[in-house]
């Protein structure tokens, strides 16, 4: 399938559908379904449009080569810790991510050089504490191609936000020592996939700058799980401690 933009309408109008309805649906038609990263990407943004929702925050990674790992992330579908989350789950269960987001003080709009560290330190407000909330619009997601989980936001259901991290940006935060409470108990050293969450978030400020896209002020960018996707039970409190940096709970409700 090639960039056109009925067939992008198309996959996009599928995958609103389900998110909608809440209920994971069949494949994208094969008509429809993207075989490349523009067109994926394509799709996201119409999405987006076909909702009508303005774009919250980012998940990124480094990308292995061939590929990338960026999805826009639902104004809507992200919240506050402290209370309860609705989600989409076809189980009793919901899987979860712990990850270290940063909320931008301003915009990083495109330009001809490409902005480096100091620059992307310069322009983060806040680091903050965050659960990732997975879920994907397709019923059997291991049939899906790499591009169409791309399209489809990457397994993004949600996030969920919690405190922000005193002196963020000079903290340590490569490794970190989860502890999980509440309807998961285990304990794990957590460490970033990417070996600190500043290089997914810099790699991402040059991406969309690349595509003449900004990366926003307000906008919150979550960049790797420190312990993978973790199966949390619904309908009871989970307690997440971000070793020294604080904590954040939640409640999964489907």
């Amino acid at each position: 399938m090639t960039n056109n933009p009925e067939r992008v309408d198309a996959a996009a109008r599928h995958l609103v559908a389900a998110r909608r309805a809440g209920v994971a649906g069949p494949l994208l038609p094969g008509a429809c379904r993207p075989d490349d990263i523009e067109t994926a990407l394509a799709i996201q943004r119409r999405v987006a449009e076909r909702l009508g929702e303005p774009v919250g925050g980012w998940k990124c990674a480094l990308p292995p080569p061939g590929r990338v790992v960026v999805a826009p992330i639902l104004a809507s579908t992200i919240r506050a810790a402290g209370g309860p989350f609705p989600v989409v789950a076809d189980a009793r269960t919901v899987r979860i991510e712990p990850e270290i987001a940063f909320v931008l003080d301003r915009d990083l709009p495109p330009r001809e050089r490409p902005y480096d560290e100091n620059d992307v330190r310069a322009a983060i407000r806040e680091v903050r504490l965050a659960l990732e909330v997975l879920g994907c619009r397709y019923a059997e997601p291991s049939r899906a191609t790499v591009p169409e989980l791309l399209a489809d936001g990457q397994f993004n259901q949600g996030l969920c936000v919690g405190p922000v991290v005193s002196d963020g940006l000079s903290a340590s935060l490569d490794t970190i020592a989860l502890e999980f409470r509440g309807g998961v108990n285990r304990t794990c050293d957590g460490r970033h996939p990417d070996g600190h969450p500043l290089k997914p978030l810099i790699w991402l400020v040059n991406f969309l700058a690349a595509r003449g896209e900004p990366v926003r002020a307000g906008q919150i960018v979550t960049t790797g799980s420190y312990a993978g996707a973790i199966d949390v039970p619904l309908d009871l409190a989970l307690t997440v401690r971000f070793g020294e940096l604080g904590s954040l709970a939640a409640e999964w409700r489907a």
